[in-house]
């Protein structure tokens, strides 16, 4: 399971980077997936390390996209009201 949140972690902080929009749901979505993984991913004292990175990639990625989400949202709101 910390392999698998290492993987979704990773994926959801490069969505969160290069995306915005209706693709930044789909990191978040990952993330709270690799953010459950990492957690029962712990419980296993072989992988803890992993699961660890993978929590952390997981938490960071969440917010990255959220902010950005929220970003993106308040520039189109923005717009919307200037015109």
């Amino acid at each position: 399971m910390g392999v698998a949140s290492l993987v979704l972690g990773i994926i959801s902080l490069v969505i969160g980077v290069f995306s915005s929009g209706l693709l930044g749901w789909l990191g978040a979505i990952l993330a709270i997936v690799g953010i459950i993984l990492g957690a029962l991913g712990r419980k296993n004292p072989e992988k803890k390390g992993l699961a660890t990175a993978g929590l952390v990639c997981s938490i960071i990625g969440l917010v990255l996209c959220l902010i950005l989400y929220i970003a993106c949202a308040a520039c189109v709101g923005g717009l919307a009201a200037s015109m």
